[in-house]
């Protein structure tokens, strides 16, 4: 098991004009140097009222949608839909994506996702990763050790290091509604992406670089163009302050937002001269598209279970994803199987690989560029279809003409039941996962599935749907407020019994069941659930004296 970060007292200080409060651990302290801090100072200062802006911005946004406007393509840029324009080119490493994985950044996990055969890794900081101090941190420590090569680790009789060959490093930084509650700039908390990105460009670009890479990032969460140019624009302000060509970093945005549909052309263009493509954010986009249109009662979903992409309403956005990433000659990644090896069951085991198989196909067939996989497991599978479908190193060349930019397709309403049984899966994945990412782990194992943030979004995200419009389920009643309660006790009893009395009073459950019943059962729907969970998170933490250890590995 690797060993846990030992505590130290939290001490409140300051270095190069960022006040930091929490541990700054001797292991942390060639990650946070003073001139990197200046870094990410100079950065947050400069660039968090247009994060400030924006978060604003969106709130107005659904302000109209939650009074009955739809997203629709924007006629003041008609003009960027139809110019002739293309993204620069990319750099050799970046034109081959076939099969690639992500994951949070502890150190066994960064090697063998490396190791994996997988064309890419995109260490993540956001989704799949609980934002505890010593997790992002760490986190920095160990991507600057595996750029240079350095990164090893030993456990039990095992030791772990990289092979010659390794995939490359497409790192993911925090959304813009997410910010570093530990770390200030003029009073003001710094935003989780500035940080994220600040850091691990400051330290890492120049030996990527020399490497023969570059400081590659994917970009979560955007609603807007407005959003990606704000991203352009810290792009060229850290080049230039580095003394690195503009244009040297390369961004991937996840499509992952039910607004940014409809302006992903438009995102593509801000980052034109940064752009490595788009990339479909099926989970994330299914949750956003019960938030966006979350006060319409004929736009409700299914059983979760059922929503696949074969759905009218998400096969319209993939492919619209490869017919404007190819026309403007740029990689179209497609979606992540949250699927993953079943030990011990063949037949479970063999439907699972059918599945990926067939959604790898789907994808490949379409024309997607390369995939995504929750699982080292599933990589030959994934890389296989790709091998025999996709003979080059990508599919630029192959035009969706016969795609169009259909609005009522992308809001076409998902079809199926709505079960009593996805209830309860909705309640045990949303209270299982919250518990875990509370304990300082963001990406779970559970039902067979790897769930991370975006997974446990559409679980309690459809629970407070069903019961805002009072659905009717599949045994003739319809959902209460009172009935989600006593599901909630319910699962709680059983999480109770499953690890005995001590372990379950030791965890995250009760803060979990809490966070989970608040947000099911708000008149209005929150946001993100990593909002007031971090919140609590902190509170944790700061109350402790000392941040939390890091959690072990997970792969």
């Amino acid at each position: 098991m690797e060993q846990l970060l030992s505590a130290q007292p939290s001490m409140e200080q300051v270095i190069g004009g960022a006040r930091i409060k929490a541990p700054v651990r001797a292991q942390y302290r060639g990650v946070l140097t003073p001139e990197a801090l200046a870094f990410v100072a100079h950065l947050s200062r400069r660039f968090t009222p247009r994060v400030e802006e924006l978060l604003q911005r969106r709130v107005e946004t659904q302000a109209r949608f939650d009074a009955g406007a739809k997203p629709t393509f924007l006629e003041s840029t008609r003009h960027v839909r139809e110019g002739k324009w293309t993204v620069a080119p990319l750099p050799r490493d970046l034109l081959d994506r076939r099969v690639e994985i992500t994951g949070p950044t502890d150190r066994k996990m960064v090697i063998n996702a490396l190791n994996s055969g997988a064309s890419v890794y995109m260490p993540d900081f956001e989704d799949s990763n609980s934002p505890t101090w010593d997790n992002m941190i760490q986190g920095q420590v160990n991507l600057g050790d595996a750029v240079r090569g350095t990164i090893s680790m030993t456990q039990g009789a095992k030791t772990y290091r990289l092979n010659p060959e390794v995939a490359t490093l497409i790192v993911r930084p925090r959304g813009w509604h997410l910010w570093e509650k530990h770390v200030t700039v003029d009073g003001k908390f710094v935003p989780g992406g500035i940080f994220d990105f600040a850091l691990f460009f400051f330290h890492n670009a120049r030996p990527l670089l020399a490497k023969g890479s570059g400081p590659y990032f994917y970009l979560p969460k955007m609603q807007s163009h407005l959003e990606a140019r704000l991203w352009n624009e810290i792009f060229v302000e850290a080049q230039l302050l580095l003394g690195v060509p503009v244009g040297t970093i390369k961004a991937t945005c996840l499509i992952e937002t039910l607004p940014a549909a409809f302006e992903m052309e438009e995102i593509l263009y801000e980052l034109r001269d940064h752009s490595a493509g788009l990339n479909c954010g099926r989970w994330d986009y299914m949750f956003s598209f019960i938030k966006t249109l979350r006060n319409d009662g004929t736009r409700i979903f299914p059983d979760r279970g059922v929503v696949g992409m074969d759905q009218p309403f998400l096969r319209a956005y993939s492919q619209l994803v490869i017919k404007v990433c190819h026309r403007r000659r740029v990689h179209a990644i497609g979606g992540m199987s949250a699927f993953i090896p079943i030990k011990n069951d063949k037949a479970a085991n063999d439907a699972v690989l059918k599945k990926v198989r067939d959604d790898k196909l789907r994808e490949v067939r379409d024309g997607h560029d390369g995939t995504w996989v929750a699982h080292p497991g599933l990589i030959p599978i994934a890389k296989g279809v790709f091998d025999e479908h996709m003979r080059g190193p990508n599919q630029l060349d192959r035009q969706r003409d016969d795609v169009t930019h259909d609005e009522a397709a992308l809001l076409a309403v998902p079809e199926g039941p709505r079960t009593v049984a996805t209830l309860r899966n909705n309640v045990q994945v949303g209270i299982q996962y919250l518990a875990a990412w509370l304990a300082g782990n963001g990406c779970v194992p559970i039902h067979n599935l790897m769930e991370d943030a975006a997974t446990a979004e559409i679980s309690r995200a459809q629970v407070w749907q069903w019961l805002r419009h009072g659905v009717t389920l599949d045994d003739g009643q319809a959902l209460t407020a009172a009935r989600v309660k006593v599901v909630i006790a319910e699962e709680m009893e059983g999480f109770r019994r499953q690890l005995g009395d001590k372990a379950f009073a030791d965890s995250c459950y009760l803060d979990a069941a809490f966070l989970f019943k608040l947000m099911a059962l708000s008149s209005e729907l929150p946001d993100f659930l990593t909002l007031p969970a971090y919140d609590t998170l902190i509170a944790s933490e700061f109350s402790s004296g000392a941040s939390a250890a890091a959690p072990t590995s997970r792969m």
